[in-house]
């Protein structure tokens, strides 16, 4: 883990959400507004010269107190917290791209991010393209035609492709472009900012919080070169007054100022309180969830009925086993597939589970299960379906914290109940 082990993690995540005098634990500020001492430190907050909150839009204390510990974690060196995850990756996309600019996206994607990339930013005229994880010609040939922007999941969802990582951060740089990671499955496990993206989203809602109390995002940002940064290309010219007035926290200020200021996808301080009150176990919750997941799928793998199959890349029948051996040793997050041929078989089993719970989240510390093609990819046409790796027969699972035997043994009397 990059030096950096739970044990790490464990001990900086709960003395970062509080304080050693005073109120230990994290304090909430509802407040929308605030009040300024004189004209001179209003005109210095708004110029950026004096910190102190200017209004809850642009910058709350609890959102701020949530955004450095985070940054911290990431090895970041700023960050925004959102009222959601499409909301951080809707934020670094809007504040960077123009009508006329193409978004490469590589792998599977989540079904928002990718009506995000292929619907909704395509009524502002933003371009997007779309590739395999190992098609690296077609990713050389988008960064050599110029492509502003690389948006990729550390672990597609729910297709489990594995990317290679460091590989395509490593073209991006060498190109020049800026790449963009969502880190949601793998906070702990994979740290792309130090493998050298530019900013990573996370949906705070999952694994980060926990507890599905919280509904929220962040983005975070690698400090900028005011010399030799490639934000200084030509390609990125609308963004050079960032750089040369904001030098290494220019990303923070490009997000804060060409998209939070106008669209407003602010996180609300209450949910980043309750943000870092699951923060604090997130790397108890995470080692825990990691040798849950390796165990479960290895017995399903050997009990389950014929007509299901269980998809992993820890299983030697996946096809991206190797990748994860090599380059996931912490794991890919807790996530697991279930292949059950079709829709009527899929439902029997999900309808036959007594403690899994049915919902659309993720990373929660319960186990949760949800049929993709009737659900979120309800919309989706045949050819997109496909290409992200949904069917009718799929069932998505996100292992939580509970008796790994008990989710297995769920999962086989409600197969049991199935018609083959």
């Amino acid at each position: 883990m990059n030096k950096k082990d739970f044990e790490y993690y464990n001990t900086m995540l709960v003395h970062g959400t509080g304080a050693k005098t005073g109120p230990i634990a994290p304090t909430i500020t509802t407040s929308a507004a605030f009040g300024y001492a004189d004209t001179y430190e209003a005109e210095g907050i708004f110029a950026a010269k004096v910190n102190k909150p200017l209004y809850s839009r642009m910058g709350n204390p609890t959102n701020a107190q949530l955004e450095d510990i985070i940054a911290k974690m990431e090895g970041g060196v700023a960050a925004i917290a959102t009222s959601s995850g499409m909301g951080a990756i809707a934020m670094a996309c809007t504040a960077i791209l123009s009508s006329g600019d193409e978004i490469l996206c590589v792998g599977g994607f989540f079904g928002g991010t990718y009506t995000l990339v292929n619907e909704t930013l395509h009524r502002f005229g933003i371009k997007s393209s779309f590739c395999k994880v190992d098609e690296f010609e077609k990713i050389e040939e988008a960064l050599d035609r110029g492509v502003k922007m690389v948006l990729f999941e550390t672990v597609g969802n729910p297709s489990l492709t594995l990317p290679d990582v460091q590989g395509i951060i490593n073209m991006c740089n060498r190109h020049q472009t800026l790449v963009l990671v969502d880190n949601t499955a793998t906070p702990l496990l994979l740290r792309p900012l130090e493998m050298g993206a530019d900013i990573v989203v996370h949906s705070s809602t999952k694994n980060i919080s926990g507890h599905s109390a919280s509904l929220g995002g962040i983005a975070v940002f690698r400090a900028v070169d005011i010399y030799k940064d490639k934000l200084l290309r030509e390609k990125y010219k609308d963004l050079h007054p960032f750089v040369k007035k904001l030098g290494e926290k220019a990303f923070f200020g490009i997000c804060k100022k060409r998209a939070l200021r106008d669209y407003g996808m602010t996180a609300n301080a209450f949910g980043s309180f309750l943000t870092m009150l699951g923060i604090e176990t997130l790397g108890l919750r995470m080692e825990r969830i990691g040798k849950s997941v390796e165990s479960i799928v290895k017995l399903l793998d050997e009990k389950l009925p014929a007509g299901i199959k269980v998809n992993h890349p820890s299983l030697q029948s996946s096809p991206d086993h190797s990748r994860y051996c090599s380059n996931y040793s912490n794991g890919c997050g807790p996530l697991f597939t279930l292949d059950c041929r079709n829709k009527e078989r899929a439902f029997d089993l999900l309808n036959a589970l007594n403690m899994v719970i049915q919902t659309a989240n993720i990373g929660d510390n319960r186990t949760l299960a949800l049929h993709m093609s009737s659900t979120i990819y309800s919309d989706f046409d045949t050819e997109s379906r496909k290409f992200l790796g949904v069917h009718d027969g799929l069932i998505r699972i996100s292992v939580g914290l509970e008796d790994p035997l008990t989710i297995v043994n769920d999962f086989l009397q409600a197969a049991k109940s199935t018609k083959g």
